[in-house]
């Protein structure tokens, strides 16, 4: 049916220009009106007040609305903040000091034998970014050294492509989510500290036992220096878990305040001249070897500089030695540093009887080299975990080795524990495996599956070979824009030893790989829902 032109007058109809004679007759009251008007009564004009009322509610109702919303956020803010408490369960604590006793006491006869051990944990290396790892630019013949006299891992991954989780993970020997320690974490007293307690994430808790943890029990001396980002509270910052000295820094070199520590006092406030923290972080390393040497007692130190996470700096006279730029020069500095730790060790008698092990806590981040892996840091495709790693221990490993083998960073705590003839917590799951048959060229693999963590969030597991992603978000980036194209992508399966850089989906192929990784990986969920941290009830506990 066709519509009717509004009629003249009506609501729907448009104004219309009148002429004088309509204009004084349409003024000219009606009898009606004229009597409203000898009463005193007014002609309501329920139109045009209806129309107000309904622009102010409007109005009202758009100011309203955000109003309302930011309300609801902060009280839901405050209730967070204040209701979301670190979890650390009063009976793994006591279990893990008990366990510490018990080692302690088990340490008497065989501690002066026992190997030093050296960590050290780089910030943002690529796995392209050293000469053994790679054909780039940039030189590093003291690590490509350690390499030819050490064992080469080329399948081993950070426990996290980010680093408080990959820090946590490694030197408890348990993912991130068992841990507790899932996201990156911020000053706690700034105002960046609130979203981690708005959204339940705090440092490392007393109830985690750590590397250092177990060393010092058993007789080591332990140093740290560098960056550790895994808590700045009580109860989680470095002299709480282990370590007899810390120098270094409590967060990443672009948080602030980036301040450096001498076990828990300031002593370089902010704003912290970068170009000599590198010389400081060596010098101090070498000055905790020549003075542990000194002693009968094994010592361990953990070298976790903040380097070369971004921002970038070199010392004067670093400026310009290498063709890779500023990163570059940043890496080959890092890599005489490595020249002077070797070097102190030999003079020291102590480097026949070392373990260095020498690893990344992710990929690189802006800059750097990932391989020929598809991401980088923050992302769990193999750019993003897969980074270089060497053993280097003369006394017990067999110099010029190479494994494609797939390791974890949450492997090192349990090998040590191997080395030492120490038995497991049996209060908790460990993630890790030993790795100690691979390096002694008894074994060849090390984990049956393992596990690529987001947060909280399992995104991908693999058998060594074979690496599954379940369908998920994937964002594509766009060149010149700060946003990318969102989509779902998967289920994707690559083989690892014929496609690192992950560009060839297999899925098809080998659907039996597909679903028994997919099955693994629905497993593994089930399980962390049923017990996300990993504690075990001790019988007669």
């Amino acid at each position: 049916m066709s519509s009717q032109p509004p009629t003249p007058g009506s609501p729907d109809s448009p104004d219309e220009p009148r002429t004088a004679s309509e204009g004084a007759a349409s003024d000219s009251p009606t009898p009606a009106s004229a009597e409203s008007t000898a009463t005193g009564v007014a002609e309501p004009e329920p139109r045009k007040h209806g129309k107000c009322k309904r622009v102010l509610k409007g109005t009202a109702l758009v100011f309203a609305l955000p109003i309302a919303a930011v309300i609801g956020g902060l009280g839901y803010v405050a209730f967070e903040t204040l209701t979301n408490r670190p979890d650390s369960p009063e009976e793994h604590e006591e279990a893990k000091r008990d366990y510490l006793a018990a080692i302690s006491r088990e340490e008497t006869s065989g501690a002066t034998e026992n190997p030093n051990v050296v960590i050290v944990y780089y910030d943002d290396l690529g796995y392209g970014d050293l000469g053994f790892t790679g054909e780039g630019p940039i030189e590093t013949p003291n690590i490509d050294e350690l390499a030819a006299n050490g064992m080469v891992l080329s399948n081993y991954h950070a426990p996290s492509p980010v680093c408080t989780p990959s820090r946590a993970a490694m030197l408890t020997g348990r993912l991130a989510p068992r841990a507790g320690v899932s996201s990156v974490l911020f000053p706690s007293d700034e105002a960046t500290g609130l979203l981690n307690k708005v959204m339940g994430d705090f440092g490392l808790t007393q109830s985690e036992l750590t590397i250092p943890d177990v060393l010092q029990a058993s007789g080591y001396t332990t140093g740290m220096v560098g960056k550790w980002h895994i808590g700045d509270t009580e109860g989680s910052v470095p002299n709480d878990f282990g370590f007899d000295q810390f120098l270094g820094a409590l967060y990443s070199n672009d948080i602030n305040p980036f301040e450096i520590y001498e076990n828990d006092e300031v002593i370089i406030p902010e704003p912290v001249d970068q170009t000599m923290l590198d010389d400081l972080y060596t010098d101090a390393a070498v000055d905790f070897i020549s003075t542990s040497a000194e002693s009968d007692d094994p010592f361990f130190l953990y070298f976790a500089h903040n380097f070369p996470h971004e921002p970038l700096f070199v010392s004067e006279e670093n400026e310009g030695r290498s063709d890779a730029g500023l990163y570059g020069d940043v890496v080959e500095a890092l890599d005489d540093g490595i020249g002077r730790i070797v070097d102190e060790l030999e003079a020291a008698g102590e480097l026949d009887n070392t373990v260095i092990m020498l690893t990344s806590d992710n990929g690189p981040w802006h800059e750097g080299d990932p391989g020929d892996h598809r991401g980088r840091k923050g992302d769990i495709g193999e750019g993003g975990t897969r980074v270089p790693f060497v053993a280097h221990w003369p006394e017990g490993i067999e110099p010029g080795q190479e494994s494609d083998a797939m390791a974890m960073g949450t492997d090192i705590l349990p090998t040590l524990l191997d080395w030492l003839d120490l038995p497991e917590p049996d209060d908790r799951i460990i993630d890790g495996v030993s790795m100690a048959p691979l390096l002694a060229g008894e074994a060849e693999k090390v984990g049956d599956y393992y596990y690529f963590y987001s947060g909280k969030q399992l995104l991908a597991v693999s058998d060594g070979q074979y690496k599954y992603y379940p369908r998920q978000a994937y964002v594509q980036p766009l060149s010149g824009s700060s946003f990318g194209a969102p989509s779902k992508q998967g289920p994707w399966l690559f083989d690892l030893s014929i496609d690192q850089s992950e560009s060839y989906n297999l899925t098809m192929q080998f659907p039996e790989i597909a679903e028994e990784l997919e099955a693994e990986l629905e497993r593994r969920d089930a399980e962390m829902e049923e017990n996300t941290r990993g504690w075990v009830t001790v019988a007669g506990s």
